[in-house]
């Protein structure tokens, strides 16, 4: 098999047209957000902590995401036959897998960084030290990257005898169901992966949370409200990522035919889509330290309107 055929865009129709100008204003915003919160903490050496250097991350690996993503979809949406070679698939694969990963370890490092920061306050900078920062944020990336070029040289080497994805990206299940043998071991790797990767991230950050509330109930009222404050923009942003990648996980695993597939594509995408073009809005907004910095590093009067 040497490319395989998208079949998720027939749903498209002759909205077309106006799909693509949603999707290229998105990503545009979204490169421009990144961009911009990306640089205003790389620039300004008073948000060298620990806490913005893992925002940081976290724009970073949107932008990565988005552009694994989104210029696949501008051009494929403007295709007559929706075909994508395998090799790129397996190059779409590995970005937008990894991307996942990288943000679900992102989420809980910058949660551990919550917990410390509340409930060990007088020991934060000794434990957060710069060399411990940047040695999460490497593994962040790096824990990622390798253990998914296991699966995917697992997945490239399976022989196809399927052409036809109901997606409008390559995702890694989708092209195992492809295979022509018996893909019981890949259906166990990708289980266990799921299982040993998700799910300590996810406790790891639901017990950070768990005793930032338990110091929070002691603290006043308006100490209670400074810490949560810093908690917000980090809880929605797991939430929304979380929920969304889960519909994902279950639509894959698990037959979901008696929902419409337009539902089902736009469900598939918008963990690829609306993460990395929110996440920099709610730091940038519930952030003044981040909003003071950026209306000090850009222009005031065009940007004081849009963040106040």
């Amino acid at each position: 098999m040497t490319s395989l055929f998208l079949t998720g865009y027939k749903e498209t129709g002759d909205l077309q047209y106006l799909y693509f100008i949603i999707i290229l204003l998105v990503y545009m915003l979204t490169v421009a957000a990144n961009t911009v919160i990306i640089c205003v903490i790389c620039v300004e050496s008073s948000l060298h902590e620990p806490m913005y250097m893992f925002l940081c991350s976290l724009q970073v690996n949107g932008l990565y995401g988005s552009t694994a993503l989104c210029p696949a979809l501008l051009v494929n949406i403007l295709s007559e036959s929706h075909e994508i070679s395998h090799t790129a698939c397996l190059i779409q694969i590995y970005c937008l897998h990894t991307y996942c990963m990288c943000e679900y370890m992102a989420l809980a490092v910058m949660g551990y960084d919550r917990y410390v920061s509340i409930c060990h306050p007088f020991h934060y900078s000794t434990i957060m030290s710069s060399s411990r920062v940047y040695k999460l944020i490497a593994l962040t990336w790096l824990v990622p990257l390798v253990i998914f070029t296991v699966m995917i040289v697992v997945t490239s080497r399976l022989p196809l005898c399927k052409r036809t994805i109901e997606k409008v990206y390559c995702a890694n299940y989708s092209v195992v169901k492809l295979a022509c043998i018996d893909v019981t071991i890949n259906n166990i790797m990708g289980s266990i992966l799921n299982t040993v990767y998700i799910f300590p991230l996810a406790l790891l950050i639901l017990y950070s949370y768990v005793h930032i509330l338990r110091v929070c109930l002691k603290l006043s009222a308006a100490s209670r409200s400074k810490a949560l404050n810093t908690c917000v923009p980090h809880l929605v942003t797991v939430i929304n990522f979380f929920v969304s990648t889960l519909f994902e996980l279950f639509q894959s695993r698990f037959d979901m035919e008696y929902v419409p597939l337009v539902i089902r594509v736009l469900l598939s995408v918008y963990f690829l889509i609306l993460p990395p073009l929110l996440n920099p809005i709610i730091y940038g907004l519930r952030s003044q330290k981040l909003k003071e910095k950026t209306k000090k590093l850009l222009c005031p009067k065009l940007i004081l309107p849009v963040l106040e």
